[in-house]
């Protein structure tokens, strides 16, 4: 549905001038619909209803509002741009329905920092810090050809593969379905880029990794420890398979702070800016990433028993390793630069 429904909204979007424009920030020249998010999340609903057994169905209703608000927020500011504050009470909104309706909340730190079970107003604030986060994480990545749609598929099969073999069939499904429609929306948007996804896909991206990510963490509460696909750590183990939206939000999030401005102003300082800034294409760089996550995403699976505390401070450490050698190669690319000219 994905594949088929895009190149009639390209058309559509075309002629209703609904294009993403070139601009400072951009890092696109040539005018490009962006209402690809709207395929993605008809052909994920419709995948979810069509597959999903009837006796499980039930479990998804509440995440489908969720979905739907989100889709509202999404479609709105790619046609026409509302306020940040409005975007982030629907996201609050969105998040509520999730952790009061579908009872999707962090419950446990799994004796992360000496803590182990949340008090339910802790749990409730924590859980909706992580849902606005990771939401917000896949918005800020989009910002190159097939990045964000890459970091989804990639997310959503292994996230789905895992829900599939204990047996959460409704998870799994979801997952798959995201899946397949991000995968079908990728064959448009490599480069050259065909259609950006816009809010509406980056945001379902988000919401779905958030929805997955709480629900991973919270089923090793219910799973016996000698369950053979049980994994050690669950909360690093998680932090690991999204690893790139979420260092990078946090980290553009921080640098932004040092310097005195809003965690929100806008830059060009995320990873992916960084890597065309050292001479990568669109598509080197979304490889570049995509690698770079499939190792994380090994790295836990092979630490998942040092603890989480201990897998964090790894996964962060490497990194801001990585990150600090994209700089280095900038600096001394521009250095070079100077030197010749001179």
């Amino acid at each position: 549905m994905t594949f088929f429904a895009i190149p009639s909204i390209i058309t559509a979007a075309k002629k209703k001038q609904l294009v993403d424009l070139p601009g400072e920030r951009r890092a696109h020249y040539v005018s490009t619909p962006s209402l690809g998010g709207i395929a993605i999340f008809a052909g994920t609903i419709f995948a979810i209803i069509l597959w999903t057994p009837f006796k499980y169905f039930g479990d998804l209703q509440y995440i489908l509002c969720a979905f739907i608000v989100i889709f509202l927020i999404g479609a709105k500011d790619d046609i026409d741009p509302i306020a940040p504050k409005n975007k982030f009470i629907g996201q609050i909104f969105a998040a509520g329905i999730l952790i009061f309706f579908s009872k999707i909340r962090i419950t446990s730190f799994y004796g992360l920092f000496g803590i182990g079970d949340l008090p339910i107003l802790m749990s409730i604030l924590l859980t909706f810090i992580i849902i606005i986060l990771i939401i917000n994480a896949f918005n800020l990545i989009d910002g190159i050809n097939g990045l964000a749609g890459s970091i989804g598929v990639l997310m959503a099969v292994t996230f789905g593969t895992w829900f599939f073999v204990v047996d959460r069939v409704e998870l799994a499904t979801t997952s798959f379905a995201l899946a397949g429609s991000a995968l079908a929306f990728l064959y448009y948007n490599l480069s050259p880029a065909k259609i950006f996804m816009g809010d509406t896909g980056s945001l379902l991206l988000g919401l779905v990794a958030s929805i997955l990510a709480i629900n991973f963490i919270e089923q090793h509460q219910v799973l016996p420890l000698e369950h053979q696909y049980a994994f050690g750590s669950p909360p690093a183990v998680a932090a690991g398979i999204i690893l790139i939206p979420i260092y990078d939000t946090l980290r553009v999030f921080f640098v932004r702070m040092v310097k005195g401005k809003s965690p929100f102003h806008p830059d060009r300082n995320h990873i992916h800016h960084l890597l065309l800034n050292a001479g990568l294409s669109h598509m080197q760089a979304t490889v570049v990433l995509v690698i770079v996550n499939v190792f994380f995403i090994y790295l836990v699976y092979y630490f998942q028993d040092i603890g989480t505390l201990n897998l964090l401070i790894l996964l962060f450490l490497l990194a801001t390793i990585m990150t600090g050698l994209v700089y280095g190669y900038i600096y001394y690319k521009r250095s070079k630069v100077v030197v010749e000219t001179e």
